[in-house]
């Protein structure tokens, strides 16, 4: 906790956590449709790492990558939803200041993390359909656990400082967080002091991971098309029935971050009832989704959850 603590801070001991700002009257009717969105994220990624773990099938690059976003999912869910269930059920808008700080790194750091798995996902299906022959020399399981912790080191790397430029300024004025959940720049508006450092470094890492990550997927798909296209018309239906659950998973990620972003940079300076939706729609949607995208897609996925519901055993071809 020393990240977040400081003699000379000046937080103040609770904020509160708005919910939707203009709907307040129909939060009770929104969770609905949250609470199914949570309850598929705890169901589709628990089974999907049960899967994973438990079938040596699965014991391949592509799943273990699949096993890091389906823990990911799970701790960016567990870290939102519960709290935004008690706004809308129970009007529990109060949280102290540790934990909205405590709450603002975990949802920064895992929504870092997510890009990084999206990323090794990206140079899995590259690897795989560019260069087969090596795919096992290349995608050692020495070289996942190597990609995976460099992709919790850079998520946490990038964005361990958020809490201490938060904690470091003086709330003199409001302490209602225009949201459902303690994301930094709404919790820095409220600050009363000179803001620009976090601004700015905030601005950085989003603009790092967005366009930096993007652009490195971007060149894996432009060299996998360049090389499907070389290729007969069976290895690319293959190639994309292996590579469309993973263009949707990014879809679901990257298209409402980019949008809330962009709303919070260059929208008014009041949040909007669409703005927090959206930003909440960043979080809720990628985790709800991505198992039932990736068990509909992938055939080997199907095939074991088809073996653990029928109690029978699937040999391998």
């Amino acid at each position: 906790m020393a990240m977040i603590h400081s003699n000379t801070s000046h937080l103040p001991h609770t904020f509160f956590l708005a919910g939707i700002p203009g709907l307040t009257a129909a939060h009770l009717w929104i969770s609905l449709p949250f609470g199914f969105l949570f309850l598929l994220s705890l169901i589709g990624n628990a089974v999907l790492l049960l899967l994973i773990s438990t079938e040596r099938r699965l014991h391949q690059p592509m799943f273990l990558f699949l096993a890091m976003l389906s823990f990911v999912d799970l701790v960016l869910s567990l870290s939102t939803l519960p709290k935004m269930l008690g706004i809308f059920w129970f009007g529990a808008t109060a949280i102290s200041s540790h934990s909205c700080l405590f709450q603002m790194f975990v949802i920064h750091a895992f929504s870092a993390m997510e890009s990084g798995v999206l990323v090794a996902m990206a140079l899995d299906r590259f690897v795989a359909i560019c260069n087969p022959l090596h795919y096992a020399t290349i995608l050692t399981p020495g070289a996942v656990i190597k990609i995976g912790g460099l992709v919790v080191l850079r998520g946490v790397g990038l964005t361990i400082f958020f809490p201490s430029l938060a904690n470091r300024l003086s709330y003199c004025g409001s302490h209602t967080i225009p949201y459902t959940y303690c994301e930094h720049m709404a919790v820095v508006k409220l600050a009363c002091g000179e803001t620009t450092v976090d601004s700015l470094y905030a601005f950085a890492v989003a603009i790092f991971l967005g366009v930096g990550d993007v652009a490195f997927i971007a060149y894996s798909y432009g060299q996998i098309v360049k090389t499907v296209m070389c290729s007969s018309p069976e290895a690319r239906t293959k190639a994309g029935r292996t590579c469309t659950a993973h263009v949707c998973v990014i879809l679901f990620f990257y298209g409402p971050g980019f949008l809330s972003v962009i709303m919070q940079r260059f929208g008014p300076p009041t949040a909007s009832a669409a703005r927090v939706i959206l930003a909440n729609l960043y979080l809720l949607f990628p985790p709800a989704l991505d198992p039932i995208v990736y068990g509909v897609k992938t055939k080997q996925i199907r095939e074991c959850l088809f073996t653990v519901l029928s109690h029978k055993r699937i040999e391998p071809p």
